[in-house]
């Protein structure tokens, strides 16, 4: 099982700050990480802001925007054999315009 942690930096705010570009990202996000889709809830706040799930049958992809200061918090967990989380994030990061990423990964255990 892999936990992914990822900060992207020097986002757009018209990309952070949109409800539905977030969820379309998040949808497409799964499929590129070979991940099954089972719920999707996204909130716009105001005055700005984004925040998302997708619940996976692998696990989860959340993001959290802060548009004013074109950063996005996110990390995507999956299990199984299939599902390749670094997919993900590097979908999210080309999607979001990001001009850095900081990322930190962890192998989790049931033991």
């Amino acid at each position: 099982m892999k936990h992914i942690l990822f900060t992207l930096k020097g986002c757009p705010f018209e990309l952070l700050d949109d409800k539905e570009f977030i969820r379309v990202l998040l949808y497409k996000a799964t499929k590129e990480c070979k991940s099954t889709l089972l719920d999707l809830v996204v909130h716009k706040f105001s005055p700005q802001g984004v925040t998302s799930i997708a619940m996976l049958a692998e696990s989860h992809i959340s993001i959290h925007t802060w548009p004013e200061r074109g950063m996005a918090i996110c990390d995507v967990f999956a299990c199984g054999d299939t599902a390749t989380p670094e997919d993900c994030v590097e979908y999210m990061k080309e999607q979001l315009k990001a001009v850095d990423i900081v990322s930190h990964e962890f192998v989790r255990s049931l033991e």
